[in-house]
């Protein structure tokens, strides 16, 4: 490996499954000291053995975004513990899935919490803490939040959230060498989207969508992250990167 990320102390929230655990796998992978943040404590224990093990260097926060004083006070404790923070991923989402006529007001907020206010108290401490060294966020928003999909109304309104949201603090943290991107993600096969995927036929039509023909892999996502948090990507910032196989960028029928 290069080592594109030597002597960085970097955040991942939810980076106990899926994109979160492959984007810290990455990263540590790269030379960054990173910490997993999560609500349960099993699946970043795992990640953490796992970084060890394959000679990087990893620790967790319990920490629920959701929350702002327990979330920003774990954000503060790792700074304790390491000095300073370099990199910020704000990868936790929460979504309800349903009919918009059959929602309910808690169903929409319960999308936003994790997903929006997450977002925001992470940023905010983040920008705050880097104020005197620059440092770089990225910000997970999806496929949802560019088309919106129908029974997922409140994730896709939060998503869309996300990314305008990213591109004002983007330009707000310029000034002090504070980056600000969104990776979006398309269909990623994870633990979140097995439903989706949970045989051949629906993995098969699902590929059909998808100008590349595939479902992307978890690693391919962190990888887009993992450019953007790094110094390779010292000129990029408020930028919105689709690692979606095409999907967004084409009207796409599939022919038989």
């Amino acid at each position: 490996m290069t080592q594109r990320l030597a002597n960085k102390v970097a955040i991942v929230t939810g980076g106990g499954t899926g994109i979160g655990a492959a984007t810290a796998t990455r990263m540590a992978e790269e030379g960054a000291t990173v910490v997993v943040f999560g609500r349960r404590e099993a699946p970043l224990k795992d990640v953490v053995a796992s970084i060890v093990e394959n000679g990087g260097k990893a620790d967790y926060r319990v920490a629920d975004v959701s929350d702002e004083a327990a979330f920003v006070s774990a954000i503060d404790e790792v700074v304790s513990d390491y000095g300073k923070l370099d990199i910020m991923v704000n990868n936790a989402a929460a979504f309800t899935w349903g009919a918009l006529t059959e929602m309910t007001t808690e169903d929409w907020h319960a999308n936003f919490k994790t997903t929006v206010d997450g977002t925001f108290w992470g940023t905010r401490r983040a920008m705050q803490l880097m104020q005197k060294n620059g440092g770089s966020i990225v910000n997970l928003s999806s496929i949802c939040g560019v088309f919106g999909t129908a029974w997922m109304s409140g994730y896709s309104a939060a998503k869309a959230a996300v990314t305008n949201f990213s591109r004002a603090a983007a330009s707000e943290g310029a000034a002090a060498n504070i980056r600000c991107n969104v990776v979006i993600p398309g269909v990623i096969e994870t633990d979140a989207t097995a439903g989706m995927l949970s045989d051949d036929t629906a993995r098969a039509n699902t590929a059909k969508l998808i100008p590349l023909q595939r479902v992307g892999h978890a690693t391919e996502l962190a990888n887009a992250v993992l450019f953007l948090a790094s110094d390779e990507a010292s000129y990029i910032t408020g930028a919105t990167l689709a690692v979606d196989g095409g999907r967004s960028s084409d009207l796409y029928t599939a022919m038989d």
